[in-house]
């Protein structure tokens, strides 16, 4: 072995030291997030959902809201790939309907003798593309006119079931977002100014948040379901759901924020700031603010998913959006009953995707939570 392979890693070390040393902050919380190997995931995976939602159309193979009386509650569509023991390109049987002598019950099978060759960026139902010109080019079908690739199954209507679904993400993940952007700016805003002048300020703010969260929530949206005439355009009623939402939800982040003024706000870099002739609002800008961005970062990634669920949970039980609004909350009312379950259980997808957002959220947030503060360990 020579001696310059013997040396290399002495002089690779300080080299990596230093990149470590002069790296900036938000290099180090990217180096840090990237060891968390749950967060990467979730970020990953909200990405795709996130993609999928904005360009809905392209991506949902049909009309949400197209009607196919002849195949109601038809099963989850398996793409395969082996058909007579031989590798085939991407392809899903068609459909027979049976219809059983005894109860009238209608099933459907798999008719063998009819594969349906899968095709990307085909031509499907028309649309409008952000408003700007018509097309009606999906990412993928089949190309057949009484045959359908129904990924999820179908609903009680003939509904497709996965167009649906990525049409309720739209609904569903921006109304989380929007939420929470309004209730960011509130929670900030109140708990910054509570925390650092205290006093009378602080116990009139803190007084209003005990009021906001003594309010049960439940009587207060049969109350306001009851109250939106019916006729309301479905977007106004939207957009005043999402700013309820933000209304009772900033509380929590305001609390936080409060907080850790409180803790900080006499600390020596801040008396240092006021010391030098820093207004108020530059001192909570651009120093306090900053010192405790991993805590915000968690209050921000545990507050989205409590937007969703909560638009969610109020949309099962009608209290929120309605349909012809698609949001998972919408679709979950059609898996209400048990007989709609047994019948199509494949209906209960929506839930599935409000199960796994919520959950890349909150890993996200812990993942975020530990990067921001590339000092601690």
């Amino acid at each position: 072995m020579t001696d310059q392979a013997l040396d290399a890693p002495t002089t690779a070390a300080p080299a990596a030291k230093e990149n470590l040393y002069t790296a900036k902050p938000w290099t180090l919380i990217w180096w840090r997030f990237r060891k968390h190997v749950l967060a990467m995931v979730s970020l990953w995976f909200l990405a795709i959902m996130a993609v999928m939602a904005l360009f809905a159309e392209i991506v949902a193979p049909y009309d949400p809201f197209g009607i196919e009386r002849l195949l109601t509650f038809s099963p989850p569509t398996a793409v395969r790939i082996v058909h007579d023991g031989q590798l085939q390109w991407p392809f899903v049987y068609g459909l027979a309907r049976e219809r059983d002598p005894l109860t009238a019950r209608v099933s459907y099978v798999d008719d063998y003798d009819k594969p349906l060759p899968l095709q990307f960026f085909t031509s499907g139902d028309e649309y409008s593309f952000f408003g700007l010109f018509k097309t009606d080019i999906h990412l993928f079908g089949v190309d057949s006119r009484r045959d359908k690739i129904n990924l999820l199954g179908t609903d009680s209507l003939g509904r497709d079931v996965f167009s649906r679904l990525v049409h309720g993400a739209r609904v569903t993940l921006s109304a989380g977002l929007i939420g929470v952007a309004f209730a960011f700016v509130l929670g900030l805003t109140l708990g910054s100014i509570s925390g650092y002048f205290g006093g009378w300020i602080d116990a009139s703010i803190q007084r209003l948040m005990e009021f906001i969260r003594s309010v049960p929530t439940i009587p207060l949206w049969m109350g306001l379901a009851a109250a939106l005439p019916i006729a309301w355009d479905p977007i106004f009623v939207y957009v005043l759901i999402t700013l309820i939402l933000a209304l009772i939800g900033w509380t929590h982040l305001a609390r936080v924020v409060r907080g850790q003024f409180f803790a900080i706000r006499n600390e020596d870099f801040v008396l240092a700031a006021r010391l030098a002739g820093a207004s108020e609002f530059r001192i909570i800008t651009k120093h306090m603010l900053p010192s405790m961005t991993s805590y915000i970062i968690a209050a921000l990634t545990l507050a989205v998913p409590e937007m969703i669920l909560g638009e969610t949970a109020l949309s099962f039980l009608g209290l929120g959006l309605r349909p012809p609004v698609v949001s998972w909350g919408v679709l979950l009312q059609d898996a209400q009953n048990l007989r709609s379950i047994s019948l199509a259980p494949w209906l209960l997808s929506p839930g599935l995707a409000v199960v796994f957002t919520v959950l890349a959220f909150n890993f996200l947030g812990d993942g975020l939570r530990d990067a921001a503060d590339p000092y601690g360990q």
